[in-house]
């Protein structure tokens, strides 16, 4: 699998509620800054679907069922913090399954954990992301889990970029990922919907193709 993505109508539903709630910000000619440098015409702050009880009860249930589907031998959820954290701890609640998250680097004090919580040998872990750009991250939180001697079955994300980058990464950690929104999903439920005008498309489409040298 590698990379997949909900149904059509699940994906389209979750790019509604993202651009609805300003959760997702599009502007093609007065471009975004990410920290590696890279330009953007998208800012995604899924963190801010929490902030609405509607659109964050939809995140939880179709989250749920994707891990149903896609994984269905699921033993305990991992969230990826921070943003994976909340997300996670939801959908464990929903699913009665043991949560931990993982750290991006160890605390300095204390137990010097990455990992808070428990994690069992063996035990069969889905991961949790609210957002996948390359995949850097997400992918070193998975080493971590499997560091602790888990069985990570894959990750589960509301929206990924969909970058070349990422699926070679994704490929290469022999990690599934399943998303509810991708990319040109959302592209497309914002161009049906007037949040971005035609003659945008095409730029967009680019910047995603090659965002390292995209130009707005």
């Amino acid at each position: 699998m590698n990379i997949k993505i909900a149904d059509p109508a699940v994906a389209a539903a979750t790019a509604k509620h993202l651009l609805s709630i300003g959760a997702v910000k599009l502007s093609p000619d007065k471009p975004f800054t990410w920290a590696s440098g890279w330009k953007s015409p998208i800012y995604c702050d899924n963190r801010m679907t929490l902030s609405y009880p509607e659109t964050r009860s939809f995140m939880k249930e179709q989250l749920v069922n994707l891990i149903k589907k896609e994984f269905p031998s699921v033993g305990g959820i991992a969230g990826v913090a921070t943003a994976g954290i909340p997300q996670g701890a939801l959908l464990a609640d929903s699913l009665d399954l043991p949560f931990c998250y993982v750290r991006s680097k160890p605390k300095d004090h204390g137990m010097e954990n990455l990992i808070e919580g428990r994690i069992e040998t063996g035990q069969k872990v889905v991961v949790v992301e609210d957002l996948v750009s390359t995949g850097g991250s997400s992918l070193k939180a998975v080493d971590a889990l499997r560091g602790a001697k888990a069985q990570v079955l894959g990750m589960a994300a509301i929206f990924t970029y969909g970058f070349p980058q990422a699926e070679q990464n994704f490929v290469r950690a022999e990690v599934n990922l399943a998303c509810l929104c991708d990319y040109e999903s959302l592209i497309k439920v914002a161009s049906d919907n007037g949040y971005i005008n035609a003659s945008h498309v095409a730029s967009l489409g680019a910047w995603r193709t090659d965002p390292a040298n995209w130009k707005a």
